[in-house]
């Protein structure tokens, strides 16, 4: 088992939970608008989906994986050049953070459902997973199948974490980036060079 690994699987999900992205930033506004609470049912339900995308790649790329080694170098390459192309929405993007909050109060288990819904039903999600997990695989004894769900327990864990924070500090949060516009060019690179970090690493 590769540990050298899963550190490198959770590092580069912590990272991309920072950066600014619509999950963490739907977090930020339903916790700035209606409270820490409500922040954290949307966490709930982001994080609930994810178990979805996880058992459809354990389950499904794992079939596909074992007929065929070259399948597994495609997809790998695939992978990477799909990070790429992130990188460079990311880069031809405004970086401007926008946290209006003017849509309607939502009541905690419909912000719980909206979240798990928004996750299952983002087919970008599917294909982000798909892209991002197979260059992460850290064991030759354990099979394919639970390789990919404990890299999903852990982009979930990770997930967990930094959204919660975020729904925590949500009050802050929106303070410091008001106040320093440097701050959405930081978050801005930040992600492109993740995007392009990952997808050098899963070449390598």
């Amino acid at each position: 088992m590769n540990y050298e690994t899963l550190i490198s699987f959770a590092l580069a999900t912590s990272a991309l939970a920072i950066s600014p992205g619509p999950d963490n930033i739907y977090v930020l506004v339903q916790s700035i608008t209606n409270g820490v609470k409500y922040g954290m049912a949307t966490v709930a339900g982001l994080i609930s989906g994810c178990i979805v995308h996880t058992t459809l790649l354990a389950f499904g790329l794992s079939a596909i994986i074992k007929t065929n080694d070259h399948i597994y170098t495609a997809l790998k390459i695939f992978g990477a050049a799909y990070l790429l192309y992130l990188a460079y929405k990311v880069f031809r993007s405004d970086s401007k953070i926008s946290l209006s909050g003017d849509a309607p109060k939502k009541s905690m288990l419909q912000l719980f459902k909206q979240g798990v819904i928004m996750n299952v039903l983002n087919p970008k999600v599917t294909i982000f997973f798909l892209a991002f997990f197979p260059g992460f695989l850290f064991s030759d004894s354990l099979s394919t199948e639970i390789q990919f769900y404990v890299l999903g327990f852990i982009f979930m864990l990770v997930s967990f974490v930094i959204f919660s924070g975020i729904a925590f500090a949500s009050g802050s949060i929106s303070k410091f980036t008001s106040r320093n516009s440097g701050v959405n060019q930081f978050f801005k690179w930040l992600q492109i060079v993740v995007f392009v970090g990952i997808a050098v690493y899963i070449l390598l």
